[in-house]
């Protein structure tokens, strides 16, 4: 916002600046150049390559996904179905291919969910952050709560993980540095009543939105599933009324660890979306078309930075615009 009363080069300076700030399109193009030349680049190199559309070239594109973590599965399908259009529609120029195939993973996307927006309309609303331990669990958490801060909602974080020993300090510092309230017990205490607790502050508070931190460990699938579970149980006896999101965080520079990942989470809760963190630290970003083509989980969320303001939303078509631009 100008004010009237800056004088002239000042007005200049804050255009300056305003045009400066990069956008989300920007970050998220930036935060994807790895995956972008990796995956991209390779498609283009192949379609130069090739004088005509053969299957040569269909063995080609299939390698080219395969080793970019889009998975097995999704990539037979993909090009089962870039086959059929390219023979439905008489292509034979190998240089139309790409955007038929960018067409297709859009396709093959949007099928495969309702949208990718987080649940969290009306007010109050309840999101329960779950996932392994070291995939960027508290920082999305910090995040986020900026975002939402930033948008004028009024946030809680519920320090649920007390097992990991200075969880409950780095989301401390979070809450700090994002400017929002937070409720903690001391470290081995039980989680479910941490979470209780925040349930109960959030609504004496009147706060739009409770964040809640899970235990991040994996070792044993019961174990997992009953302290889940506890947590579950909780919020829905106290918390009836909240809109509610079970948000899976996964490391997007472990590949097809996090697709085997997101298949144990799946089994053992009822995971609505997906925050993706670091995908501007690899070149495999076709995880991303794995975790939503192949499992059907919402990606929400995406990590193209390390700043504060670098967890953006989750939209397919700006994503499929940024790799294939």
């Amino acid at each position: 916002m100008v004010f009237k009363w800056l004088n002239k080069n000042d007005k200049e300076q804050e255009v300056q600046d305003e045009v400066k700030k990069p956008g989300l399109l920007d970050k998220l193009i930036g935060g994807l150049t790895k995956t972008r030349k990796e995956m991209s680049g390779r498609i283009d190199s192949i379609l130069s390559f090739y004088k005509k559309i053969d299957d040569d070239l269909f063995d080609d594109l299939e390698e080219v996904l395969v080793t970019s973590d889009v998975g097995v599965n999704t990539t037979m399908e993909l090009i089962d179905r870039l086959r059929d259009r390219v023979k439905a529609e008489k292509v034979t120029d190998p240089n139309e291919v790409k955007e038929l195939l960018k067409d297709e993973i859009k396709g093959i996307m949007k099928e495969s969910i309702e949208n990718n927006e987080l649940n969290i309309e009306p007010s109050p609303a309840v999101i329960l952050v779950v996932g392994v331990n070291g995939v960027g669990k508290t920082t999305t958490i910090g995040k986020l709560s900026h975002n939402f801060k930033q948008k004028g909602k009024k946030v809680l974080i519920a320090a649920g993980d007390t097992f990991r020993a200075a969880a409950i300090e780095q989301l401390q510092e979070w809450s700090n540095r994002a400017g929002v309230d937070i409720v903690a017990h001391r470290e081995g205490a039980d989680p479910a009543a941490v979470i209780y607790d925040g349930i109960h502050a959030a609504k004496s508070r009147k706060a739009d939105i409770l964040i809640c931190d899970t235990a991040g460990r994996l070792h044993n699938k019961s174990n997992l599933m009953n302290e889940l579970n506890k947590i579950f149980r909780v919020v829905e006896r106290e918390y009836e009324e909240a809109a509610k999101e079970v948000l899976l965080v996964l490391d997007a520079t472990t590949g097809q660890n996090a697709i085997n990942q997101a298949k144990v989470f799946k089994e053992v809760a009822n995971i609505t979306g997906v925050a993706l963190t670091k995908l501007d630290g690899t070149a495999k970003g076709g995880v991303v078309i794995a975790l939503q083509a192949e499992l059907g989980l919402p990606i929400k969320l995406i990590g193209v930075g390390e700043g504060i303001d670098d967890l953006q939303p989750f939209n397919v078509d700006d994503f499929l615009d940024a790799i294939f631009e």
